[in-house]
């Protein structure tokens, strides 16, 4: 696997167990990581305090750790609404009041967890040493801004300033502790009290913006560097990883539509929706020059399907009981054979034992992403596909191969409708969805392995209608006998329909592939994963794997996908 797969599965590894430690330590069951952005279902939570902001993809644990134990400490003893009401809106003084609340949460601890308390001490310790090797305590306002960190985390952990800075602060330290010293005893007095903690945490908030406007004032000349100061500090470590070892994420917001419907989607029109085989659509002459040409490219990339077929039958069978065995020396008495025990008095093999073997009672469907920016990856994702379907079936786990799209470019039909009405207003879905069927679950891989060939025909790529898929996807799970599941989605991008987008708005198809996918994880009977091509789909799935497959396949690419199939096969209906 190339180093940007690599990198992009450990921080999902990471994340996970983020994940799995702040759900331990508040035993809050929604909450999760998405994106590397903490969330509570399909709210993501603010990390404000400047702290607890890691540069993209730090997957340093000690600072990891330190992170996840403070966030836990703020869901657990900070109330959201009374924070929000004493708040302050001017940026310097937020910022101070949000590491002051962060810092309150912090000091109440426990002392029965001293790890915990040690992870968040190191976190603070590690970002104010690299605030002061940036260099942004040489300047008057940084230097202002850092005290004051110093000072409050000092008097709130009752514990001496960080003795590498300790001679930078002095001077700064005598002059504003005076000016807060009143302040500064409420904080500690008051830590276990939000409300009572509140007025104090303002007063020394609005200080320090009054301080950083009056010496903005005097040092007109200086505005740039202060200016420069301020945002590094709000921002020290939270800047965009630009290096080419990672993915793009895809880009996401909020729908203003999607919003005022309350979260329900819309679908203007289904009457010229659609469910087909794709083998309708391809002619069977070009189908059969596919699939020569299918397993020519996959003879060249020396894939040891073998191996891929005993991992997923070691880890998604189940032993099922399959007859006896008999002439056994121990197990339960086999009646048949008591007669022996006369005839041969030490013969042993008298006994019978439960015969088991391993089975799959499990179903995996792919779900391939139409659109039109996905034809040029349609022979790498039909080599994917044709590869992991095979492994799959060899052990005995039922496999679907699905794809979507639209029956026409810029709503086709129902767009003409909407017009022809005069265009009334939050029209919804504009296009007519268009469903493929490479294989399924009943179809075995033999039989329908000429049909994936069709993902290289250009002309099936339209535009792409993701919410409904998944759930079509699910519908088609669900109502199979299988108590295993699990829909892999392939996809290189946001779901994409230009007459949707123009009469609802940008993001209105986003918002409802997220709602969909976080309404089939709460129901629990499908596991749902997505696979980026080239783009890290982490907005929209929870458990996701950037791929790079310009390179072709090789076997380490084709055993973490297999580990993004199993770990997420536990579903139970």
């Amino acid at each position: 696997m190339s180093t940007p797969q690599r990198l992009n599965r450990q921080r999902q590894q990471v994340a996970e167990l983020e994940a799995a430690a702040l759900r331990a330590l508040t035993g809050d069951r929604e909450l999760h990581y998405r994106g590397q952005r903490p969330q509570r279902g399909m709210q993501p939570l603010a990390l404000n305090a400047p702290h607890l902001k890691l540069a993209t993809g730090n997957i340093e644990l000690a600072a990891l750790r330190g992170v996840t134990d403070a966030l836990a400490m703020r869901l657990q003893y900070s109330k959201p609404a009374l924070h929000r009401h004493w708040c302050p809106e001017p940026p310097v003084e937020r910022l101070i009041f949000e590491l002051l609340e962060q810092l309150r949460t912090e000091s109440l601890v426990s002392g029965t967890m001293p790890g915990m308390a040690t992870n968040m001490r190191l976190r603070f310790e590690a970002w104010c040493r690299e605030f002061h090797r940036s260099g942004l305590t040489e300047s008057a306002l940084g230097i202002l801004l850092y005290s004051v960190a110093q000072i409050c985390w000092s008097r709130l952990m009752a514990r001496s300033v960080l003795e590498e800075t300790e001679d930078v602060i002095e001077a700064t330290r005598a002059a504003i502790a005076p000016a807060i010293g009143t302040a500064l005893a409420g904080l500690r007095r008051y830590r276990h009290d939000q409300a009572a903690y509140a007025p104090y945490a303002l007063e020394i908030a609005q200080w320090v913006g009054a301080s950083v406007e009056n010496a903005m004032a005097e040092r007109a000349e200086d505005d740039e560097a202060a200016d420069r100061v301020q945002q590094r500090f709000a921002l020290l470590l939270d800047f965009e990883d630009e290096t080419q070892d990672s993915f793009t994420t895809a880009t996401t917001g909020d729908s203003k539509h999607f919003a005022q419907a309350q979260q329900r989607y819309h679908i203007y029109t289904t009457a010229h929706d659609s469910v087909v085989p794709v083998d309708s659509q391809v002619r069977d002459a070009l189908l059969a020059e596919y699939r020569d040409h299918l397993d020519a490219r996959i003879a060249t990339q020396g894939v040891n399907l073998r191996r891929l077929a005993r991992l997923f039958s070691a880890r998604l069978s189940t032993p099922r009981r399959d007859g006896w065995h008999f002439g056994e020396e121990a197990g339960v008495i086999d009646g048949r054979r008591l007669a022996q025990l006369v005839s041969s008095p030490t013969e042993r093999r008298l006994f019978q034992r439960e015969r088991y073997r391993p089975r799959a009672n499990c179903l995996v469907s792919f779900l391939v992403d139409c659109s039109g920016s996905m034809k040029m990856h349609g022979e790498p994702v039909a080599m994917l596909l044709d590869q992991l379907s095979r492994a799959l079936e060899m052990a005995g786990v039922t496999t679907e191969v699905l794809g979507f799209t639209t029956g026409a470019w810029n709503g086709g039909r129902p767009y003409q409708t909407w017009l022809s009405r005069g265009r009334p207003a939050s029209p919804g879905r504009l296009n007519e969805v268009r469903y493929l069927v490479f294989k399924d679950a009943d179809t075995p891989w033999r039989r329908a392995r000429r049909n994936i060939g069709a993902l290289l025909k250009h002309d099936i790529y339209r535009e792409g209608i993701d919410g409904e898929a998944v759930e079509w996807a699910c519908a088609r799970m669900t109502g199979r006998d299988e108590t295993r599941r699990q829909l892999i989605v392939i996809s290189d991008g946001c779901p994409m329909d230009s007459a949707t987008g123009l009469a609802n708005d940008k993001f209105y198809l986003d918002n409802h592939l997220k709602e969909v996918v976080a309404r089939q994880e709460r129901l629990g009977e499908v596991g749902i994963a997505g696979i980026g091509v080239g783009l890290d789909l982490s907005p929209f799935y929870r458990h996701n794997l950037p791929v790079d497959l310009s390179q072709g396949l090789d076997n380490e690419l084709l055993m973490n996908i297999a580990g993004l199939i199993i770990n997420g096969c536990t579903y139970r209906r």
